[in-house]
């Protein structure tokens, strides 16, 4: 009842000096009993909203309240923080699509929830008792070391528990880790084109971002600027074109780091997505003192539980883990103890081996559409990760293609956000969370979008027409 009757006053519906009615008739007239209605105006009294004037009764003694669309307020006044954030952050592309290519799709079907939720339950009590003020800021200690023990056995790590640090995923570990290391004067290398969330979490801090250009390779490490304090790389499957780094040009870009003092932040995004046999070690392996090695489980295992870690050499982990408790007490108690209790019984594994062929059918059969249906366009297998990279024929621009695609009920995601230079155009198409048929179907709708454009060569080849909208 207090809360109803302060609505009615901070709303400005009754004007201030304004008489109530006498209690029995109010209550009356509102449906409640005496009582009530004289405990809730004690209360709307006791915070000032009413006065009793002796034998006058009560009155309203708030004073009007303007409306949203009366007096105008001045600008909010912003830290250089959330100006350079509010710029850098980039805008996604609304729309409901009958087939949807676009990039962070959730793939439900191969979550393993049968796993996950039994991990979850066996460790419910434990993690409410454990989870005090003295908990670990680098998270469970047993999860750290199931963690430490799966890197260096599958994606050829040298990594020891101490080295490990728990996160919601790595778009906390990447805010962290600017916050401490950059400022304005100092200045960070970022592949170009690339995560638009890293580059925006860096440019925030005020430092100049430089942009490398990427090939098919990967980052080009001969373009690297003299300094930096930090470089962000995706050598094992670049982000967005997926070129894999070689040897080489890994040795060369820690080299530079080595000589410049700055440290590799490596997004080891796409770890356990790959499609092809021959799975690249992570580049921290070769340099441990040099590289922050940083992964997420959302994709394979979880979305919702934002399981994420960050693998660094002992002194910045010590940093990170004093620094952390400004913004948050560590990772989730619970969530950690499950993963650990998933990646020590070997589920994870077994989990890998079960979706990475589904993950690997559907890539084929994307190609295999593509190729069909767009001839001649230069389509790039994806070595890993849940996308194919399709750089668009000569002549073609980003928007376009996606506006005529979105006619025919097709949703893609444009390179142009993810590039700080001038790169030439292509769109990305995420497929893992798509059925086969859907893919042909989206990738035929795509063709018939596109046919008729200048240096376009579509063909319809072995796919039957779609169904429409």
């Amino acid at each position: 009842m207090a809360r109803s009757l302060r609505d009615v006053l901070v709303r400005g519906l009754l004007p201030e000096g304004k008489r109530l009615p006498g209690h029995r008739r109010l209550a009356a007239h509102l449906g409640v009993s005496r009582n009530t209605l004289v405990d809730a105006l004690s209360q709307l009294q006791t915070e000032g909203f009413l006065h009793v004037q002796g034998r006058s009764g009560t009155v309203v003694s708030l004073p009007p309240v303007d409306m949203p669309g009366g007096e105008h307020r001045e600008p909010l006044s912003l830290s250089d923080w959330a100006t350079r954030v509010l710029q850098e952050r980039p805008r996604g592309d609304s729309g409901d699509f009958h087939v949807d290519f676009r990039l962070g799709q959730d793939v439900p079907e191969l979550y393993p929830e049968v796993a996950w939720t039994q991990a979850l339950a066996r460790r419910a009590g434990e993690a409410g008792r454990r989870a005090g003020r003295h908990a670990d800021p680098l998270g469970p200690l047993e999860t750290r070391r199931a963690l430490s023990a799966y890197l260096n056995a599958e994606r050829g790590a040298r990594v020891t528990p101490e080295m490990v640090m728990l996160t919601s995923g790595t778009q906390a570990a990447l805010d962290a880790l600017a916050r401490v290391f950059l400022q304005h004067g100092r200045s960070v290398a970022v592949e170009d084109p690339t995560y638009a969330g890293a580059r925006a979490a860096l440019a925030a801090t005020g430092a100049d971002v430089h942009t490398v250009a990427v090939d098919t390779d990967g980052l080009q490490p001969d373009r690297l600027p003299q300094a930096a304090t930090l470089v962000y790389v995706t050598p094992g499957c670049q982000y967005p074109t997926t070129g894999t780094l070689p040897a080489s040009r890994r040795q060369e870009l820690i080299g530079w780091a080595r000589r410049v003092h700055a440290l590799i932040l490596e997004d080891d995004y796409a770890a356990d997505l790959h499609h092809t046999d021959r799975v690249p070690a992570v580049l921290q392996g070769l340099a441990p003192e040099r590289t922050v090695l940083l992964g997420t489980f959302s994709k394979v295992l979880a979305p919702a539980t934002r399981s994420g870690f960050l693998v660094a050499p002992p002194d910045v982990v010590s940093i990170l883990a004093t620094t952390r408790t400004l913004t948050d007490r560590g990772p989730g108690t619970l969530d950690a103890l499950a993963l650990g209790d998933v990646l020590a019984s070997g589920a994870y594994a077994r989990h890998l081996r079960r979706v990475r062929p589904v993950i690997r059918h559907r890539h084929e059969v994307l190609l295999s559409a593509l190729a069909d249906c767009l001839p001649g366009w230069p389509v790039r297998a994806a070595g890993a990760g849940l996308h194919v990279y399709l750089p668009l024929p000569a002549g073609l621009e980003e928007l376009e293609v996606m506006q005529r695609a979105a006619r025919r009920g097709v949703g893609l995601t444009r390179q142009g956000p993810l590039t700080g230079g001038t790169h030439a155009p292509a769109v990305l198409l995420a497929f893992a969370h798509l059925p086969p048929e859907a893919l042909r179907d989206g990738v035929q709708r795509l063709a018939g979008a596109l046919e008729g454009l200048t240096g376009v060569a579509a063909s319809h080849v072995g796919l039957p027409d779609p169904a429409p909208l």
